[in-house]
């Protein structure tokens, strides 16, 4: 366990490293960050000032050294609009975001394991081929086009749920959450499906794919002529070994639903960090482009790292130093 946790330590520290050499690298072309923090009244001598000050005209190594340096004490520079830690304001709404993550993993779960486990189980039944037709479908819609057209049927014509905001929240220990009211869950309806449209697809034939596998497996095999019930074969059998592979895609696209609510927050104008980051880039706020960036990665790289221990721990065959046993 101590040796596999130092070695997933140690690539997590180089894959860091190259998500901040890349985000750090890509500031230089998005655009002058003065135009957008003064005004066209500022001479090109008080902005050559500014950059000094700012630090701006420094060779990239000064810059990149310096960057570093502050970020392992959890410095990530300062945002040029809001004139915080780049840090807090991300904090700030990531509250939003993970709560738009997490509503869209409740409705993945509901529905990806049963139609999923169901269409294994009946694989010639007119129900399974809707719902793989329904998956391809899925798969084929951009998550920007299935957010617009929850919105239009739903909160245009039907007018049964709010279209844009995060409504009325509560804040519980410090955390503002949409949870507790009915105005915050009525706002989280759309935006919640919209971003569980992307993944819900992939999920239930990942699950079909992996419950048919293990249907066909000898021990499932075994079970059935000991004459057990089948209920209890499918179930208690066949679903617990379904879920290992589907654990190990599941944590990955967590990192990945982050990600994506870039585009369920521009439609749905839903106060989180992928809102944040796009607003970002429009005022060339660099400290905060990085950020997000880093942030994102880190996201992505504590997963992994979860998933892989989570996996050891649950499946008895696989030792936790990542060799098969």
């Amino acid at each position: 366990m101590f040796t596999f946790l130092v070695q997933r330590l140690f690539q997590a520290l180089i894959v860091m490293f190259v998500i901040s050499l890349v985000a750090f690298s890509i500031q230089d072309n998005l655009g002058d960050p003065l135009r957008e923090m003064v005004g066209q009244s500022v001479s090109d001598a008080e902005r050559q000032v500014l950059r000094d000050e700012l630090g701006l005209n420094d060779p990239y190594i000064t810059k990149y050294t310096r960057f570093i340096s502050n970020a392992v004490q959890g410095d990530l520079g300062d945002s040029y609009f809001f004139k915080r830690p780049a840090v807090d304001v991300i904090l700030e709404k990531l509250e939003a975001t993970i709560e738009l993550v997490f509503g869209a993993s409740i409705i993945i779960i509901l529905i990806s394991i049963p139609l999923g486990v169901f269409s294994a189980i009946h694989p010639k039944s007119i129900w399974t081929k809707a719902i793989m037709a329904f998956s391809s479908i899925g798969i084929s819609i951009p998550v920007f086009l299935t957010a617009i057209i929850l919105m239009y049927v739903f909160a245009i014509e039907l007018q049964w749920l709010p279209s844009y905001g995060r409504g009325e929240t509560l804040n519980v220990l410090g955390w503002e959450t949409g949870y507790l009211t009915k105005d915050g869950l009525l706002h989280l309806v759309l935006p919640c499906i919209s971003l569980a449209s992307i993944m819900l697809p992939l999920f239930i034939r990942l699950v079909r794919s992996e419950m048919l596998e293990a249907l066909s497996s000898e021990y499932v095999k075994f079970a059935t002529a000991k004459g057990l019930v089948m209920k209890k074969v499918y179930y208690q059998h066949a679903l617990k070994n379904t879920m290992l592979p589907v654990l190990t895609v599941g944590g990955v696209q967590i990192g990945t639903m982050i990600a994506y609510t870039i585009l369920t927050e521009t439609v749905f104008q839903w106060p989180g960090t992928g809102f944040l980051f796009l607003e970002a880039i429009n005022r060339v706020d660099t400290p905060l482009i990085t950020a997000y960036v880093i942030f994102v990665g880190l996201i992505f790289v504590v997963t992994n790292t979860v998933v892989d221990l989570l996996y050891g721990v649950i499946n008895p065959t696989v030792k936790i130093t990542g060799k098969g046993a």
